[in-house]
């Protein structure tokens, strides 16, 4: 397949693409549903974390400020 043309390429390219889509296993809405809660949650709990450090190191390096 070396010389072959770029729209032959292609297809073979395309072919094998869905050759490997058809062996995945994808979850069903359940699952993804719940994966997306944990993700946001995840995201939401990251934030306020660096947000409540954010808040007492400013709170710390004002007070060193003012020493």
């Amino acid at each position: 397949m070396e010389n072959a043309g770029p729209i032959s390429r292609i297809k073979g390219f395309t072919g094998e693409v869905k050759a490997e889509v058809l062996k995945c296993t994808w979850p069903t809405w359940p699952e993804l549903r719940q994966s997306t809660v944990v993700v946001i949650l995840s995201f939401l709990l990251l934030g306020l974390f660096v947000a409540l450090s954010d808040f007492v190191l400013r709170l710390l390096l004002g007070w060193f400020a003012r020493v």
